[in-house]
Parts: C-alpha cells; sequence; structure tokens
C-alpha cells in the first residue's frame, strides 16, 4: 500500500480513537459488562487498521467501529450460549456486511451519558471515578493514566480492575439516573471531570507546571457534557470555567473578564 495511503489511514484512526467513549458506550448495552465492551471494541480498532488499508476508510468512522464492535460482543455471547447449553454449534446465516449495517445506523444513540455516570457512582471511590472516566470515556490506556497520577502503571491497572469489579458485584446500573436523584449524581460527575481538568493545572512534581493532555481531557469532558445536556446551567457553568481558566492570558476572553 503507498505511504499515503497508509497516512490517511493512521490519521483516520487517530482521529477516530476520540470517539473511543462514543463507541464503548454504545457497546456496553449490548456485550453486557464493561471488560467484554472493552475487548470489544478494541478489536474493532484492530480490524480498521486490518480492513481500512484494503477497503478505504468508511464515510463515518466511529459508526463503522460501533457496528463492528457491537457485531464482536453478539458473536461472543452467542459462542458462550452455545457452549453453556453443550448443543452443536448451529451455522447462523451470513451477517449483513458491515458498510450496510453501517449505512443503516445513521442515528446510533449516544449512550456516553450512561457511561459517564457510571464511572462516576458514588458507590466507586474518588480515585477510582476519575481513573474509569479517563480509561472508558477518554480512552486513555492505563500506563498513560497511571503517569498523569504519578503512580505506578500496576498500582493504576489494580485500581481500574477493582473499580470494574465493584460496579459488577454491586450491581450498579448502566443508566443516567432520573428525577430528585440526578442533580446530586450530575454533581458528581462535574466534580470529576473538574478534578481532571484542575489536575492538569497543578502538577504536583517535574518542571512543567501544567499537564496539557488532562487539561485537554477535562475540556474535551465538559464539552461532552454540554452537548449531551444543553440546557443544564451547571453543565454550562463548568464548560465556561474550565475555557476562562484553560485560555491564555492574552485572549480577548480573558482580557475583557480582567477588566471586569
Amino acid at each position: 500500500m503507498p505511504e499515503a495511503a497508509r497516512a490517511d489511514v493512521a490519521l483516520a484512526l487517530e482521529q477516530a480513537h476520540l470517539e473511543w467513549g462514543f463507541v464503548l458506550a454504545a457497546t456496553v448495552r449490548v456485550a453486557g459488562d464493561i471488560d467484554s465492551a472493552e475487548e470489544a471494541v478494541q478489536d474493532a480498532y484492530a480490524s480498521a487498521l486490518a480492513t481500512w488499508p484494503a477497503r478505504g476508510i468508511p464515510a463515518n468512522p466511529a459508526a463503522w467501529l460501533t457496528v463492528t464492535a457491537r457485531r464482536r460482543a453478539l458473536d461472543v455471547h452467542r459462542r458462550e450460549a452455545t457452549a453453556r447449553r453443550a448443543l452443536p454449534k448451529l451455522v447462523d446465516p451470513e451477517p449483513e456486511p458491515i458498510d450496510e449495517q453501517v449505512e443503516a445506523m445513521e442515528g446510533i444513540p449516544d449512550e456516553r451519558l450512561r457511561l459517564i455516570f457510571t464511572c462516576c457512582h458514588p458507590a466507586l471511590a474518588p480515585e477510582a471515578q476519575v481513573a474509569l472516566t479517563l480509561r472508558l470515556v477518554c480512552g486513555l490506556s492505563t500506563p498513560e493514566i497511571a503517569r498523569a497520577f504519578l503512580v505506578q502503571e500496576a498500582t493504576m491497572a489494580a485500581r481500574i480492575t477493582r473499580a470494574k469489579r465493584k460496579i459488577q458485584v454491586a450491581n450498579i446500573p448502566y443508566r443516567v439516573p432520573e428525577g430528585d436523584e440526578l442533580p446530586a449524581r450530575l454533581e458528581q460527575v462535574l466534580a470529576v471531570v473538574q478534578l481532571v481538568f484542575t489536575t492538569g493545572h497543578s502538577a504536583p512534581s517535574g518542571a512543567d507546571l501544567t499537564r496539557v493532555d488532562l487539561a485537554e481531557r477535562g475540556v474535551e469532558l465538559a464539552r461532552m457534557l454540554r452537548a449531551l445536556l444543553p440546557s443544564d446551567p451547571d453543565v454550562a457553568g463548568l464548560l465556561a470555567l474550565v475555557l476562562l481558566t484553560d485560555a491564555p492570558a492574552s485572549s480577548p476572553v480573558v482580557t475583557r473578564c480582567a477588566r471586569s
């Protein structure tokens, strides 16, 4: 394959990684648990790396990845169900080509609100909430999160594993809270997002005073919440706060605020 084509695929996959939270959230409902969903999504990205160079980059990479991940998760469910029943494997009809399924899924629901409320459930310790949000919603790897919080990779891996197990054992629901429960739960979510952002602006050691990657993740999460909850004033306030804090001192926004 020409180098230019390889570069295009690499760039498309890098941009598609920004949709990790979207793809994972849409897959959890099919997979039934977070670990199975993560494996299916990882397989989908690996499949994209193998097939896009030959078949071309799809018009909607996020939809392609979502369909592929959900199919992988369903395949795992079928294999496990067949094994449990100890029946001969049935020959399923050939599934529709992925491209055709993508065209049929123009309105893929955005499940990221369910995912972030699950990550920030009050049954989890605050540090576990932050780690899960970065891992599942933002798609950071365990080594990246460990480096960001200056802990050993094994320590962070154990923290994330315990949090996932807690979700499963405690039967934490994969849903957006309703009614009177929502304000308090949303407050917890906003606190986690703000913590991610402020940690990026308060590096405890090293020559750099900021950790740009964490600050950017905080802004990204605040923008995501604003897109998913456009009428909530607290979400709007958090986004305004992080944008103002993250803006260069010479920007017009900061200048106007300083004069007022």
